[in-house]
């Protein structure tokens, strides 16, 4: 007997990330310290369409270097942007209005 297979994922999940969108993320400076070393796409998670244990939406990324990104996980969004004085879901809205893959990320399933 086979063990249990991974069942794929829908079309909602899908639809739910653009690569193309985390690449042009990254090609940006770190949205803390304006360094381009080791940028990562962060997904923000508070007050967006993620959830417990469900990933948000690639609608909802900003560029972090890999520092800034562990940081955000360790202490928490909410410290994060008061310590760094950013608002988090404000600034992924403004890299989902001027991404060149916009029309990918608002398609609704």
């Amino acid at each position: 007997m086979l063990p249990a297979r991974k069942p794929s994922k829908s079309k909602a999940d899908k639809q739910r990330r653009c690569p193309a969108h985390r690449a042009w993320i990254r090609r940006h400076a770190c949205s803390v310290c304006g360094t381009f070393t080791a940028v990562e796409c962060a997904h923000v998670r508070s007050g967006t369409d993620g959830g417990m244990g469900v990933k948000p939406s690639d609608r909802f990324c900003i560029s972090l270097c890999r520092d800034h990104h562990a940081e955000q996980h360790q202490i928490g969004e909410r410290a994060f942007e008061e310590r760094h004085g950013i608002d988090m879901k404000r600034l992924a809205e403004a890299f989902t209005k001027e991404s060149p893959h916009r029309a990918k990320l608002e398609e609704r399933p």
